[in-house]
């Protein structure tokens, strides 16, 4: 028995350093795969409610709830969710109503109208949205002004629309997938790296404050009958990068940027003005089903962009496959 003892010894000492650290990474495997291991699934990312100003709060006042119940990530993280809430305890008829869009699961499109941005020699694409791409449609919704009223930037499709502005707020896709509002500092062209681009004035909110000259009234448009506030429309984003569309009646540049901040944006832009132009579309299924205006502005219909566009529009998409082009 000491006789095999000692051989066995002699076996193990005299074995391939390799053969060593083999079986020390089989007993150490061995010895871990016995220990409990545990899995943290992250919640999906949610808006926060916006804090309702006026006292008492109606009932669901600020609350964001889905629209895309029929899209698949929908149950734990909605791509499209809305709210609406009394912004002003100076006016408490006054309604905002606000878009949220989780950008991780959607692609933004840009689609010239057959009028707007401005006169242009080049193709404005399909000028509605294309009925190939309507299984994937999530919600539509207005742009900036004409050029004729502001000159911006306008990039979609590979095409230079109109030269990008310095120091104007900048909607824009990149390519890898990501989507921002930002002080334009790229010059007269969008680099490689950016896939959309659309312009409108300077920034309305920024940092989380109100932008700068937010109290002049002029710099933001004219209004109808020379009045400082109107309707008024505005896209921002989110810290966590996801976009948020808000518009409301009787509105300043000033207390839209409020409304902004209110529904969460740390940067946004003001978008079209005036009661004609306020629009924003959700879908009731896939291949554009049940399209329904969630502002009720008698001035629209809901199918708006199922047909050619006066004006440009943006579309929400599900996601596209990385490298993908938006639908033309």
């Amino acid at each position: 028995m000491a006789s095999f003892l000692i051989l066995a010894l002699a076996v193990w000492v005299l074995a391939p350093a390799t053969q060593h650290r083999y079986l020390g990474r089989a007993v150490l495997a061995s010895t871990s795969s016995s220990a409990p291991t545990t899995t943290t699934t992250k919640a999906p990312f949610q808006p926060i409610p916006v804090s309702p100003v006026i006292a008492p709060a109606n009932a669901g006042e600020g609350q964001w709830a889905p629209t895309d119940t029929w899209y698949p990530p929908a149950p734990k993280a909605p791509a499209v969710m809305t709210t609406t809430w009394r912004p002003d305890p100076s006016q408490p008829s006054i309604v905002a109503y606000a878009v949220w869009m989780r950008s991780h699961t959607t692609s933004l499109a840009l689609f010239p109208g057959y009028q707007g941005p401005g006169a242009t020699t080049l193709d404005r694409g399909p000028t509605q949205i294309p009925s190939s791409s309507q299984g994937r449609l999530l919600a539509s919704f207005n742009s900036g002004f004409y050029e004729a009223d502001s000159a911006e930037g306008f990039f979609t499709h590979h095409t230079l629309y109109f030269p990008m502005v310095n120091n104007h707020a900048t909607v824009l896709s990149r390519s890898d997938g990501s989507v921002d509002i930002v002080n334009w500092t790229g010059g007269a062209s969008p680099d490689a790296s950016i896939t959309m681009a659309r312009q409108n004035l300077t920034l309305l909110v920024n940092d989380g404050k109100p932008g700068a000259g937010t109290d002049i009234g002029s710099n933001w448009g004219l209004t109808l009958h020379g009045v400082p506030a109107v309707w008024r429309t505005a896209l921002g984003v989110d810290r966590a990068g996801n976009l948020i569309y808000a518009s409301a009646p009787a509105q300043t540049a000033a207390s839209m940027a409020q409304i902004m901040i209110q529904a969460g944006a740390i940067r946004a832009m003001q978008l079209d003005i005036n009661p004609e132009w306020p629009i924003y579309v959700t879908y009731a299924g896939p291949g554009a089903q049940g399209p329904s205006l969630f502002i009720p502005n008698p001035n629209q219909v809901a199918n708006r962009f199922l047909y050619s566009s006066t004006k440009d529009f943006f579309a929400l998409y599900e996601k596209f496959a990385p490298g993908a082009e938006q639908p033309w």
